[in-house]
């Protein structure tokens, strides 16, 4: 026996219907008069690069990683970072920046910033250069950095 379908299915049915001719019917509209319909614009989604061998990526790296150890209050993973990203005469001049400014040396600041952004300046007798922009609220801090390019470790921060 044929048994017929349910007030709740049959009401269902209409409405997938109903919204299925709407959208058919508003996109042949749009496009019936010749004119295509205009494309919806789409963020590039967030992407991070770079290499173990190119010093410049060594300086990003550092910063990135830095700042992400030291926003956490992790000192040690920050000691570390230091030591393995920065020349051992960095880390003296460093010490002795910071001891004269109370400050961190390698932030030149005594908060961390919310956001960075290294860029590359180029490269020249065995060093690469680089500038890192702090963004401390509305303001905005640089540092100019060097790496060794045999080494890759970071010789020099200057603000």
């Amino acid at each position: 026996m044929f048994k017929l379908p349910s007030r709740r299915t049959a009401a269902g049915a209409l409405a997938a219907t109903a919204a299925l001719t709407l959208a058919f019917g508003t996109t042949a509209s749009a496009t019936a008069g010749g004119a295509a319909p205009e494309a919806v614009p789409t963020a590039a989604a967030p992407s991070v690069s770079g290499s173990p061998e190119a010093a410049f990526t060594r300086i990003a790296d550092f910063y990135g990683s830095y700042i992400d150890a030291v926003y956490d209050g992790d000192g040690a993973t920050a000691e570390r970072l230091r030591s393995f990203y920065l020349s051992p005469a960095l880390q003296a001049e460093l010490a002795t920046w910071e001891e004269a400014h109370h400050a961190n040396g390698v932030l030149r600041a005594q908060n961390v910033p919310l956001k960075r952004k290294v860029t590359s300046t180029g490269s020249g007798m065995g060093k690469t250069h680089a500038t890192a922009t702090l963004t401390w609220g509305s303001d905005t801090t640089r540092i100019f950095v060097q790496a060794d390019l045999a080494t890759r470790k970071i010789v020099s921060i200057k603000d």
